[in-house]
């Protein structure tokens, strides 16, 4: 029995026994020309402009984001940290603090909210999002679903959410958000694999597509893990492949680049690496790498902390921004703005100003090093204490 040669070059198929040369020749047919395929358009449906302008108002001069989208579980750790018990109650007076701080918005440009806080209202019935508004800040939401195992991979994971994504992206527009976050992770000890980069690319890309078709500005967020004992050349080369492989499927996924926000990890030695890196090579690595795969299209890039202690997150932000970058550079930190802020506040109603004073100063020293003109001068020990977790989830 006559099997196909799979492997015999394209002008060796035959159209009909005929080899297709032949066969133009034999109908007078004249040479193909080359074909004109017209560029499919960048699109974000008919959110495109208001997409443009939330980046722009979340990428603005001297603020960045505050992230408190953490899981009711991980919030129940932040209030166990203090002595708390993890009731609704409990993460709602914790979280009022931090979305009722006045002035903030002088600092801080978008919030990130777990989906129970953005339906939230502080104590005397006013929706978080209207607290949010009033001081000038966006309001986002985490619309991932968490990491799971990912089969046939070195023991990595994947993100879950997309099914059902479309639906709960409008759902949150029409409850006041306008942006939206989906964390993925890479590791480096394990590899990364091929796998595990290439389905944290395309999910980031479909989320992005998806909620940009909703009216939500998508922030893109490969998390580089800190764990490890590399140096951070790994690191750089882990990164530069991990977001070349992301802006590919963002392109192929006819994401719009102007309407997004990125947050990466710094480049950074692995956190077990026996040489601690300066903030200025931290700098030095970090912008390599950006310069090197994101387009100058992007508005912001908006650092996570990953587990710095609050003083190292400002100090290397502050780094980065000693001279023009191409995007707006700054931050959107979880516990390098709240750490001070929690042992301050303790639970205790008398302690919600003292708390509240402790935020805006954090907020405003990253203020600061998005300017270029922060000082880690009079920072106290606790603000230079790492918050690195191996294996951190959320």
């Amino acid at each position: 029995m006559a099997t196909a040669k799979l492997s015999a070059p394209a002008s060796q198929w035959a159209i009909g026994g005929r080899n297709p040369a032949d066969l133009r020749r034999s109908t007078l047919l004249p040479a193909a020309s080359p074909r004109r395929v017209a560029a499919a358009p960048i699109r974000a449906g008919s959110y495109s402009d208001e997409l443009v302008q939330t980046a722009k108002s979340i990428a603005s001069p001297g603020r960045g984001i505050l992230a408190i989208d953490e899981s009711n579980a991980t919030c129940g750790k932040r209030l166990a940290s203090i002595g708390l018990d993890n009731t609704e109650a409990n993460r709602q007076a914790y979280r009022q603090l931090l979305l009722t701080t006045g002035g903030l918005g002088e600092y801080i440009s978008g919030a990130i909210l777990f989906e129970e806080t953005l339906y939230q209202s502080t104590t005397d019935g006013k929706k978080f999002v209207d607290c949010l508004r009033h001081e000038n800040i966006m309001p986002g939401i985490k619309v991932d679903k968490g990491l799971v195992p990912l089969p046939g991979s070195n023991n990595e994971s994947w993100c879950q959410g997309l099914d059902g994504l479309a639906s709960r992206c409008a759902e949150y527009y029409k409850q006041g958000a306008r942006f939206a976050k989906w964390r993925t992770v890479v590791s480096v000890p394990n590899g990364p694999s091929a796998l595990a980069v290439k389905e944290a690319s395309w999910g980031l890309a479909r989320y992005a597509a998806i909620a940009q078709d909703n009216g939500l500005v998508p922030i893109v967020e490969p998390e580089i893990l800190l764990d490890g004992d590399h140096p951070i050349e790994r690191t750089l080369e882990v990164a530069e492949k991990v977001w070349a492989e992301v802006f590919f499927y963002l392109a192929e996924n006819n994401v719009m680049f102007e309407g997004i926000l990125l947050k990466p990890s710094m480049v950074t030695p692995g956190a077990e690496h026996k040489e601690k890196a300066s903030p200025e090579t931290i700098a030095k690595f970090t912008l390599t790498m950006l310069k090197r795969r994101v387009p100058p299209a992007v508005p912001g890039i908006m650092f996570l902390s990953g587990g710095q202690s609050e003083v190292e997150a400002t100090l290397n932000l502050n780094a980065m921004n000693q001279s023009p970058n191409p995007w707006h550079v700054s931050f959107s930190y979880a516990r390098a703005l709240q750490n001070s802020v929690l042992k301050t506040w303790q639970g205790r109603p008398e302690s919600v100003e003292a708390a509240q004073k402790a935020l805006l100063v954090r907020a405003r020293a990253n203020s600061l090093a998005q300017l270029g003109r922060y000082s880690a001068e009079g920072e106290g020990e606790e603000a230079k204490t790492g918050m690195f977790q191996k294996g951190y989830t959320y």
